[in-house]
């Protein structure tokens, strides 16, 4: 027989999750986890950001959610941080940054602003959060990537080069961190309606374009991305790890912008 619950494994109930970065998609995975049933602890470098995400999760003070503000590029901060919160189950973390310009010209301090957050943030936050799950035994990370980690366009070298760099971080972390039960993997968002992606949105043309690459042919909404994390945080992900998961309407798998006659 299996040892799965089938009726339950998609559950989150008695487990504890952290999301770090909490504006935009990180709110509607701190929602999507707590309607999973999990305690969530909503971090942000923004206190009113984590506050507010954790404002909208059901039964705050029953379940005990809660929110910080915290700095991922602040070692000792969150070092402290994870000794005051105790166990954690999940790690998700969504926080990142990006200078939509030409390599040519990029300054040295915008590379080190993307490369900072991106990687070492990623990394800060992996080492204060999963020493703990590998001490346990069991624990679940998610990091956001992007299909920006497998494809490029002008204007997004630095940002592009950070997600490749997180994914290998992910699997490395897999092979790494397995041993000790713990699963590491990536969601890739396609394009997502965001206010990071205003700009985008906001030239008819952009964002028609955008739009009509993917095999759905629109943008994806923010909530759309919590299945995936929900998912591998869950049971039903129990011998994942090392993946990332596409949810890009198909962006990828498509070749070219064009679709040429059949008939």
């Amino acid at each position: 027989m299996t040892s799965l619950d089938y009726a339950q494994m998609f559950r989150l109930d008695d487990r504890h999750a952290v999301v770090v970065g909490c504006g935009g998609i990180g709110a509607e995975i701190a929602a999507g986890l707590a309607a999973q049933g999990a305690r969530v602890t909503c971090l942000d470098k923004d206190p009113a950001t984590a506050e507010a995400a954790r404002g909208r999760l059901p039964d705050g003070q029953a379940r005990g959610h809660t929110a910080y503000p915290v700095d991922v590029l602040d070692e000792s901060a969150l070092d402290v941080l994870a000794d005051q919160l105790g166990d954690v189950d999940v790690l998700v973390l969504t926080a990142a940054v990006n200078v939509r310009k030409q390599l040519l010209d990029y300054s040295g301090e915008e590379f080190d602003r993307v490369v900072g957050l991106n990687l070492r943030g990623t990394f800060n936050a992996v080492r204060a959060f999963g020493s703990g799950m590998a001490r346990r035994g069991s624990g679940s990370i998610i990091t956001l990537t992007s299909i920006r980690a497998l494809v490029v366009e002008p204007g997004q070298g630095v940002y592009a080069a950070t997600k490749a760099g997180v994914m290998q971080l992910v699997r490395t972390l897999a092979a790494e961190l397995g041993p000790q039960g713990v699963r590491v993997n990536a969601v890739a968002p396609g394009v997502v309606e965001t206010p990071l992606t205003r700009q985008i949105r906001d030239d008819e043309a952009w964002g028609r374009a955008y739009a009509e690459k993917s095999a759905l042919g629109r943008w994806a909404r923010p909530e759309e991305m919590v299945g995936a994390v929900c998912w591998l945080a869950s049971d039903a992900a129990s011998f994942v790890t090392g993946s990332q998961v596409m949810v890009d309407g198909g962006w990828t798998a498509i070749d070219g912008r064009f679709t040429p006659p059949t008939g």
